[in-house]
């Protein structure tokens, strides 16, 4: 990325920035007593030393990875390491690593002393493309993903593809189901665009870019999902339960856009019954995401255990699952009702392909 680009939105920006100087441009525009920079063991390794490169002061806290650790209990490791540093309501807290850590570090400096301000830096595409806007912070409970949690605002986010070259390529591809999700709920012309795209050998920043700017423009209209907001859950009803039991159950579970992939074919295959998407957009749907997200065996998956799940998001009406599902690629409806029966309808439909 030769040249800095950002999105404005009403009380914060996001910078792409791969030379990371916003970052100390900010910095010399506010004045903390103390700057934390929240790790996990993967970017400690493999991400820090970029930061530490135009900002040295940094006091490191780290944290375990991975989706199994977005909990309470480090949580209070994080606060535990705040309090010995003698963090004040004044200290900043940069969060550094995937939406995991974006997640869990917002909520955290949300929390500590009835909140400190916080900057994320996400360094996977998922969470550039995904977790990176709308304030969404939470951590996950036992019996769900994200549900204890809250709205607030990064003061930052600063972006940089940099940070790819330390990612693995399965992880890479993952951040690609939430393009592709945004690309179907709000722009079909995108849409086109990605059908036929190499993403291994593709221009990474203008692609962020352009999907950050679906992201804002709903978000912007709807901050605490109220309604057009939840178009943004595109196979994440069926996706998030996927994505749950197999981290409970499987030792090399999926990854979240792994399992919202699987999410986004069975919420296409009721679009079409529930909401007029056409035949031939669900097989489109299906080729596309089946390429870059090849079929996994969820035959053994336990229906009654994910059904479970799914009745407890938040996106519920008291007993009711709702779901957002597609009238056509790049139109999304929300708040659709859906049945038990035909969620195990559109799951046998993804184990038959």
């Amino acid at each position: 990325m030769n040249k800095m680009k950002e999105i404005v939105l009403s009380d914060y920006r996001i910078v792409l920035d791969d030379s990371l100087t916003a970052l100390r441009d900010f910095l010399q525009q506010h004045t903390y007593s103390k700057l934390i920079v929240l790790v996990d063991e993967n970017t400690h390794r493999d991400c820090l030393p970029l930061l530490q490169e135009v900002q040295d002061n940094l006091e490191v806290i780290l944290t375990p990875s991975g989706e199994v650790n977005k909990n309470i209990d480090t949580c209070e490791l994080i606060w535990q390491e705040m309090m010995r540093g003698n963090a004040d309501r004044k200290a900043l807290c940069i969060n550094l690593g995937g939406g995991v850590l974006g997640d869990m570090g917002g909520f955290a400096a949300s929390c500590y002393k009835r909140g400190i301000d916080f900057i994320n830096i996400p360094t996977t595409l998922l969470s550039q493309v995904d977790s990176s806007i709308g304030g969404k912070l939470g951590i996950d409970f036992k019996y769900g993903k994200n549900l204890i949690g809250l709205f607030r605002n990064p003061k930052l986010v600063l972006i940089s593809s940099r940070f790819f070259q330390t990612l693995p390529q399965r992880q890479y591809i993952n951040g690609w189901a939430e393009i592709f999700k945004h690309a179907l709920i709000q722009d079909a012309a995108q849409w086109e665009r990605y059908r036929n795209l190499d993403i291994l050998q593709c221009d990474i920043n203008e692609i962020v870019y352009q999907s950050l700017h679906i992201k804002k423009a709903v978000v912007e209209e709807d901050p605490f999902e109220k309604g057009l907001r939840k178009i943004l859950n595109f196979g994440h009803t069926i996706g998030h339960a996927i994505e749950a039991y197999s981290l409970e159950h499987e030792q090399d579970s999926l990854l979240h856009g792994e399992a919202i992939a699987i999410g986004m074919i069975c919420e296409a295959y009721l679009s079409v019954k529930k909401c007029g998407l056409p035949q031939v957009a669900l097989d489109d749907i299906v080729q596309v995401l089946l390429t870059h997200f090849p079929k996994h065996d969820i035959t053994g998956f336990d229906a009654e255990e994910m059904l479970q799940m799914m009745s407890l998001d938040k996106k519920n009406e008291g007993s009711t699952i709702l779901a957002a599902l597609l009238s056509a690629i790049g139109n999304c409806v929300y708040d659709v009702p859906l049945s038990s029966a035909e969620i195990r309808e559109s799951i046998a439909y993804y184990n038959s392909l």
